[in-house]
């Protein structure tokens, strides 16, 4: 790819400092420019960032100093950007969902393949990670199912702009499911068919931050979804994820087998720790770091896209993207769906410490 590797970032709200916070210190890759429908805070970034260029969308994509587009749009605006960086004969990697919709989705990696990659990157850290070690090493026998929980009384709470989470796009399955949805992946395989059921129980959020607060807008999606993925490998996954509930005591992901049980940390961090209940133990033992990238952090999975390893990448981003708006349509058609793309479980990451994953590139 050439050393640095120049990447252009479009999209510059609350997400994007974190990812900032990890590519400025990679030796591999430069942050040639960056582009925002806020032209000021395009420039308030640039000057924080050594020979970065703050530049309108459509120049960011011509520019020959930019070798791969971070999409760090609204869902709505994924697939638009996504399309247009490829046409410029760029590579893209994006924040999750890959686009708003599976049409516009599989539209972008039709255009792309491998050469587009997709969030969420923090299956790639240790706890995720050491989870699949502890799985494919046996440690629970043969996997037969597991469950997956995230509830929250929903981001208007906190965002002071929540308004595309309660649009088609949004939702807490759309937002937060992909992480849930991909580390199901990444520990047991690719899903076979889902069956879901959802309701939106209020019609509108009131705005509870910023400038905004007290502001009452409409909410266009479902709100709570359950459902069941039937995983290619036979086991049966449960998900709940949802912007009407206050608090649980469930952990985020469990997966059971035959022979015993793992506690998954949650998949929207990048570490914690995975603890073991094997038949005949008295008590729950955590396990050692065994894979993994260790302390990442939000664009480690644009660095191992720009090394050509591609863990975090687009054809997952469709599969789980599938999943999950399959579980939404059998929500609202009362049958089950089965899927029609799948994939294949990436590499394992070997455990990999800061100073290396940050010389990826």
């Amino acid at each position: 790819m050439g050393h640095p590797h120049g990447i252009g970032i479009v999209g510059l709200g609350a997400i994007s400092k974190a990812y900032l916070d990890t590519l400025t210190h990679a030796s591999g890759i430069r942050i040639a420019a960056v582009a925002d429908l806020d032209a000021s805070r395009a420039q308030a970034v640039a000057e924080g960032i050594p020979d970065a260029a703050a530049l309108t969308v459509a120049e960011l994509l011509a520019s020959p100093e930019v070798d791969t587009v971070l999409n760090l749009t609204i869902p709505a605006a994924h697939a638009e950007i996504a399309l247009a960086a490829l046409a410029a004969g760029k590579r893209v990697y994006g924040e999750k969902p890959l686009a708003a919709d599976l049409a516009a989705a599989q539209e972008v990696i039709a255009a792309g393949g491998d050469r587009v990659g997709c969030a969420p990157d923090t299956v790639l850290g240790t706890g995720v990670q050491t989870a699949r070690v502890a799985i494919d090493d046996g440690l629970i026998g043969r996997p037969t199912a597991a469950t997956a929980v995230m509830v929250t009384p929903g981001h208007e709470r906190w965002h002071p702009n929540p308004d595309f989470y309660y649009q088609p796009g949004g939702g807490p399955l759309l937002d937060m499911g992909p992480y849930y949805v991909t580390a199901l992946v990444q520990l047991l395989g690719p899903i076979r068919s889902v069956i879901g059921a959802a309701s939106t129980p209020r019609a509108s959020r009131t705005i509870g931050a910023g400038p905004r607060a007290g502001e009452v807008i409409p909410v266009d999606v479902e709100t709570h979804v359950s459902g069941v993925l039937e995983h290619a490998g036979g086991a049966l996954s449960t998900i709940t994820t949802s912007f009407d509930a206050t608090r649980t005591t469930a952990a985020p992901i469990e997966v059971h087998g035959d022979e015993g049980s793992l506690v998954v940390p949650d998949p929207n961090t990048f570490a914690g720790d995975v603890r073991l209940f094997r038949t005949g133990d008295t008590d729950w033992r955590t396990l050692d770091p065994s894979a993994g990238y260790v302390d990442s952090a939000r664009g480690i999975g644009l660095l191992d896209f720009v090394a050509g390893e591609a863990r975090a990448s687009g054809a997952i981003a469709l599969h789980v993207l599938e999943a999950m708006t399959a579980l939404l349509q059998s929500a609202r058609s009362g049958s089950r769906i089965t899927l029609e793309s799948t994939v294949v479980r990436p590499e394992l990451v070997p455990l990999m410490h800061r100073d290396e994953w940050l010389a990826l590139g």
